[in-house]
């Protein structure tokens, strides 16, 4: 092969590197910017945000209706909230730092017995923003089954 065709085959591979790295960028800043696909708030069920980072950029930008899975240790179980449908509550902390309040909906779903200060938990829900750090629920399934399920899991067990 003859320098010039290899100059020629090195700059189409050059230029197709850089189109994927185009791309790429493309898809990432779809995905973080504010009103891109991993945080669209109006169908809850569409994009799951997973994590402390995206948790935290919800608290940070005031989202609601942000179906999110994560893990955390509660730091304290509350009483169940008993008006209307019953909710067993407890405080995650992740280890970002930031809390979420956890209502599980034990009308539902199974209460997790036993559940004390430092057990970890791992969570899928619904996000809602409120100023100290955040709610999570629906994490449980849908009998209805027109809303994305949840679950919570504690000691090996899956609770949905």
């Amino acid at each position: 092969m003859d320098t010039t065709a290899q100059g020629r085959r090195v700059l189409v591979m050059a230029v197709g590197v850089v189109l994927v790295l185009v791309a790429t960028v493309a898809v990432l800043a779809a995905l973080l910017i504010p009103g891109g696909q991993l945080f669209q708030t109006q169908s809850p069920t569409s994009a799951v945000s997973s994590g402390d980072a995206a948790i935290a950029s919800a608290f940070e930008r005031q989202l609601s209706d942000v179906q999110v899975t994560g893990e955390g240790v509660v730091t304290r179980t509350l009483s169940d909230d008993t008006e209307g449908d019953r909710h067993q509550r407890f405080v995650l902390m992740l280890a970002s730092g930031q809390t979420l309040l956890v209502a599980h909906n034990i009308d539902i779903a199974p209460r997790i017995e036993g559940l004390q200060a430092g057990d970890p938990v791992a969570f899928s829900g619904v996000y809602e923003y409120n100023d100290q750090g955040g709610l999570v629920h629906w994490t449980h399934h849908d009998p209805d089954g027109d809303h994305q399920g949840g679950w919570l899991r504690h000691e090996g067990v899956t609770y949905q």
